[in-house]
């Protein structure tokens, strides 16, 4: 699926987890000055951004899908290389890049085997292919409070577990077939402290990604119901944490 939703309400929906995963992903897959980076399926930028700040503006490609997710990125970094395209067409030569990443982009692929493939194609002989999915199969994600809320109201409702990358062992099982060699796989995590209930709850309503259309799709009485069972799982007022956990791997073109 793509994202034609505001970048705005993709940032405070995901954003709040994406950015904080950005630095440590890249830490994990160890991006050094002086290298050429590829982001794909950037979204507003929250890995870009990292990766520019460490290798500079000119070292730095991204490309997406979402035609508003393009718009916003073109407009915080003016002189960014980006397209509008998806990860399985690639607009991008053989062999340009020393670092191919994608974050939280896996689940969303049509192809993902084919989308990883077009990654190595880019990326130079010995280059370095990357990628990280939120753990949904394991209710480790940012996502898992409100899911796990939605089947204890309805068992039967389709959630984002089955979705590729999601399950422990699927994201390396998707690079080797991919054609990857030497794939490592690991786990990273983050930790966003929310404010209040109000501030976890508010972005499930705007409509992003598979959780928010979910949510769209429920008449008010079924809204309500769930946002009270997602609140019985939290602290009765204050702030909270919440921990969410990305399976990721890397291997080399």
């Amino acid at each position: 699926m793509t994202f034609e939703v505001a970048a705005e309400a993709y940032g405070r929906f995901m954003g709040r987890y994406s950015e904080p995963l950005g630095t440590v992903f890249a830490d994990w897959v160890g991006v050094r000055r002086g290298e050429r980076a590829l982001d794909v399926g950037c979204g507003p930028g929250a890995l870009t951004s990292v990766l520019i700040d460490r290798l500079g503006v000119g070292q730095v490609a991204a490309a997406d899908p979402s035609e508003p997710f393009v718009e916003a990125i073109r407009a915080r970094f003016p002189d960014l290389v980006v397209h509008r395209a998806p990860a399985e067409q690639l607009p991008f030569g053989d062999d340009e890049f020393d670092q191919t990443l994608a974050q939280l982009v896996v689940h969303f692929m049509q192809d993902p085997v084919t989308g990883i493939a077009e990654m190595a194609r880019v990326t130079k002989p010995g280059g370095q292919v990357s990628a990280c999915t939120w753990d949904l199969a394991g209710d480790r994600s940012p996502l898992n409070p409100l899911w796990s809320a939605a089947r204890r109201l309805n068992p039967s409702i389709t959630d984002e577990s089955h979705l590729a990358g999601a399950r422990e062992g699927h994201l390396e099982e998707l690079a080797n077939e991919a054609g990857l060699t030497e794939v490592e796989a690991g786990e990273i995590a983050v930790t966003v402290t929310h404010p209040s209930f109000e501030e976890w709850w508010e972005p499930f309503t705007l409509g992003v990604g598979p959780a928010g259309d979910y949510v769209k799709t429920l008449d008010p009485q079924a809204r309500s119901a769930l946002r009270e069972e997602c609140r019985s799982g939290f602290p009765a007022e204050g702030a909270f944490d919440v921990t969410a956990v990305a399976w990721t791997v890397r291997g080399r073109a």
